[in-house]
């Protein structure tokens, strides 16, 4: 079954292409409610499970903080700021073929893998 696309849907779609900083869903809500005050932020969480499901958009998982919303799709590595929090792209190779070289003692079918580097940012640096 096909699910229709909303205004909502689009305006949440919008609003985490054009923030590009792995917004967390408040944030989000927070740049869409400003021009369009009636959206509820239970409308925004919903509006974000279901882009991520569509492959609209990834939710990235941090530890220790609030999951973050990816424009980028496609597999790719994170840089944690350990002061600030924020969540940067790292401009390298996606490994593939990372699971290969994992001894599977415990019989796993792996599936993918994400990684966060840990660092401080330039501006947290000054």
């Amino acid at each position: 079954m096909m699910k229709r696309n909303t205004i909502q849907c689009s305006l949440v779609l919008e609003a985490v292409r054009k923030l590009q900083c792995h917004a967390t869903a408040d944030e989000i809500y927070e740049a869409i409610v400003r021009d369009h005050p009636t959206i509820s932020r239970g409308t925004v969480y919903r509006n974000l499970q279901r882009l991520t499901e569509m492959d609209q958009i990834r939710k990235r998982e941090v530890p220790g903080g609030a999951d973050r919303y990816d424009h980028l799709c496609h597999d790719h590595y994170h840089l944690k700021c350990t002061r600030c929090g924020r969540l940067f792209d790292v401009d390298m190779e996606y490994m593939t073929d990372l699971e290969n070289s994992i001894k599977n003692t415990r019989g796993f079918q792996f599936t993918g893998h994400d990684i966060i580097f840990r660092g401080i940012c330039p501006e947290c640096q000054q």
